[in-house]
């Protein structure tokens, strides 16, 4: 057989691989993803209930905590539900997490009939250890305890074990029908029992009832809308919302919107707010407010971020009506307090509580003298140290007058405060004086020094200015004062009633300066070692004739004047240079100079033992027919003063005027009459000073 060489040298070839087995991989790829896509397909209709086990486990591992999804019950008639296209849903008859072991409570939370929406992207942070952040949570029941101790541990925070978060789960939207939430908080204070309702119209009730820092805590409050727990988004509407709150003694009603209602943030609307004391309304907010008559305001409030703006259209405090434009930032390292304040009246009579004049519950039965007192003690910037916040009334023994209620110092150092402070009027409590008009300061706390800078205000026509500090960085606080005062005119400032057509007691301008400091834990105690210096001197200036002539028992000219009227007496010069050592005033020098008498005052006031011992010294400058001259004792307590004449040289008169009575009527005249002092009459207005300080040189006294 005849073959062909071309052929047979050609060796067959083995055959490729059949075109099938290539194509096999793409086909197994489709079938693998239409296997899945139909997993997928009948998971989600069935609502995965074979992963209920597995991502109870998942769950419990993430958040740290035993979570459970328990069986439904005939009521509830609703099983485990669980979604997984576009993010995790979950649906539960009952979900359950567990408390921490250290926790006495039975659970942390447990819901009933529950949707739960959290993103893929939230599981992944929590996953990391970052807060887990809840979209939507949905329950026709919720019961939780939330407990935090004195050391810092938290009921609420998850997360696996050693990785624990350090907040607690952030909810974007959270609709509850009824439930109840235990708050217990050591370190804040809270003890409180929140219950929560979402009636059929969509309203959600909130209400509260417990303590807040020991104070009882009550609260209502309505939402016309289900509010976002926590809510970060800037998109979100505000939801309207009114609160009604009682704290210790102070109640708040609220009428506006929020954001979230656990924060309150962007909360804004308008409020009343009242309590019997301006201290009780600060203590729940941790403002350093003092004491004061019962309180009432109204305004606007709204909160941007961290800082809370507040807008007061009307404040009063009994008699007083307040305005101010506040700002408060808590979330400082030392919460701070700015703006202004304001009004058309201040009368210190609602602020005697702050100074311990009045107690803070009821103002006590006092006698003219110690009214008077108490209103100087009230008057602003002259004798009594601001006392900053102050506790409960104490007295330091019967009859003591002068504040003594302890300074709450703590306080200063809580907060820091630049308010300025332009008021209309300012009545010091008494028909004695006029009132201030304006009042402008500026009022600044500063790590516990608190201070009115900037004081400037005008009585009697005249000026008042200078600067007060009370340092509350020690155990004592120190206060110290430095005040000038010009061109106060005292017929304008005293209001001193006299009949129509006589002249005023007094008239001229007074101008004088005091620099004073003290320290103390109370206001009593800063007087009682208050040392330093108080000068002060009329000009051009009257005084009553009647009113000297009765200085010094002048009797004859005392009884013509009542006849014929009084006229004013010109004052060549008037003078009071007070030292204050260690809470004690005595005069270095303090006369009245007039063509008729010298006046000499002399003695010592103890702030400390609340005594006095003057003694007004007459020298008279003409001849008087019937006098009884001798020296004026104002001597006692504050509470009890007593006014008498110096019982010897009186009595050596009287008795030398009895004897020679009885030998003629009219030689009993003869003691009586009182020459006067002629070389002191003819001197003028310039050798005032000089013949009061030859005399204190001297010791001697004036007048026969």
């Amino acid at each position: 057989m005849h073959t062909d060489p071309s052929q047979a040298a050609v060796k067959p070839q083995p055959e490729p691989p059949p075109a099938k087995s290539r194509r096999s991989w793409p086909g197994l790829a489709i079938f693998s993803i239409v296997g899945l896509g139909a997993l997928l397909a009948i998971g989600e209709s069935m609502a995965w209930p074979w992963l209920a086990a597995p991502l109870q486990r998942s769950l419990t591992q993430l958040l740290g905590r035993d979570v459970s999804f328990d069986q439904p019950t005939p009521a509830q008639n609703k099983g485990f539900r669980l979604h997984l296209l576009g993010g995790v849903r979950i649906e539960s008859g009952r979900v359950q997490i567990a408390a921490p072991a250290w926790s006495a409570a039975p659970f942390l939370a447990r819901a009933d009939e529950v949707l739960i929406e959290l993103r893929y992207a939230d599981l992944w942070r929590a996953y990391r250890g970052q807060p887990l952040r809840i979209q939507t949570l949905q329950a026709a029941t919720l019961d939780a305890h939330l407990l935090r101790g004195q050391d810092g541990r938290a009921s609420w925070l998850l997360g696996r074990a050693g990785n624990a978060t350090t907040a607690a789960p952030q909810f974007e939207l959270l609709r509850i029908q009824q439930g109840t939430l235990h708050y217990r908080d050591a370190l804040t204070g809270f003890d409180t029992l929140l219950a929560l309702s979402l009636a059929d119209a969509g309203k959600l009730r909130v209400s509260a009832k417990g303590s807040y820092r020991t104070l009882p805590l009550q609260a209502d409050m309505t939402a016309d809308g289900v509010l976002p727990w926590i809510n970060a988004s800037t998109d979100t509407k505000p939801v309207p919302l009114s609160l009604n709150a009682s704290v210790g003694r102070a109640e708040l009603k609220l009428n506006g919107s929020a954001l979230d209602a656990l924060r309150l943030r962007g909360l804004k609307g308008s409020f009343s707010l009242s309590g019997t004391s301006l201290a009780a309304v600060g203590d729940p907010l941790g403002l350093t407010l003092p004491t004061t008559a019962a309180f009432r305001a109204q305004g606007a409030l709204q909160q941007n971020g961290t800082v809370w703006e507040i807008q007061v259209d009307q404040a009063r405090i009994g008699a007083t009506v307040l305005t101010a434009a506040l700002k408060f930032e808590p979330a400082r390292q030392v919460p701070l307090l700015t703006g202004r304040l304001g009004g058309s009246r201040l009368a210190l009579a609602d602020l005697g509580p702050v100074l311990g004049t009045t107690p803070a519950t009821a103002a006590p039965a006092v006698t003219p003298v110690a009214a008077t007192v108490a209103a100087a003690a009230s008057a602003p910037a002259i004798l009594s140290p601001l006392p900053g916040a102050a506790l409960p009334v104490s007295t330091r023994g019967q009859g003591r007058l002068l504040p003594n209620r302890p300074f709450d110092l703590a306080a200063l150092r809580k907060m820091d405060a630049d308010v300025l402070i332009a008021i209309d009027e300012v009545d010091a409590n008494t028909t004695l004086l006029a009132p201030l008009r304006p009042l402008r300061a500026r009022l600044r706390l500063t790590q516990g020094v608190l201070s009115l800078q900037e004081l400037e205000t005008r009585m009697g026509g005249g000026r008042l200015s200078g600067n007060l500090q009370l340092d509350g960085r020690a155990t004592q606080a120190r206060w110290s004062t430095t005040l000038n005062w010009q061109g106060v005119q005292l017929e304008q400032w005293l209001r001193l009633q006299r009949k129509a057509g006589e002249p005023p007691f007094v008239t001229g301008y007074l101008n004088g300066h005091a620099k004073l400091a003290g320290e103390g834990r109370s206001t009593a105690e800063i007087l009682a070692s208050l040392s330093g210096r108080m000068r002060t001197e009329l000009k051009d200036g009257t005084v009553s004739h009647l009113v000297i002539e009765a200085a010094g028992l002048d009797l004859a000219e005392s009884l013509g004047l009542l006849i014929k009227g009084d006229e004013p007496l010109a004052v060549h010069c008037a003078v009071a240079d007070l030292q204050v050592r260690a809470g004690v005033l005595s005069p270095k020098l303090m006369v009245v100079d007039t063509d008729d008498s010298t006046v000499f005052l002399e003695g010592t006031v103890s702030l400390d033992q609340e005594t006095i011992a003057l003694q007004a010294i007459v020298s008279p400058k003409d001849f008087s027919p019937l006098t009884l001259r001798s020296p004026v004792h104002l001597q006692g307590s504050f509470a009890e003063p007593e006014v008498t004449l110096e019982k010897g040289k009186l009595g050596i008169k009287l008795a030398g005027a009895v004897l020679l009575g009885l030998l003629n009527p009219v030689a009993a005249l003869l003691p009586l009459l009182d020459l006067g002092d002629l070389e002191a009459a003819s001197q003028d207005r310039d050798g005032c000073e000089a013949r009061v300080k030859a005399r204190v040189k001297s010791k001697t006294k004036p007048g026969p």
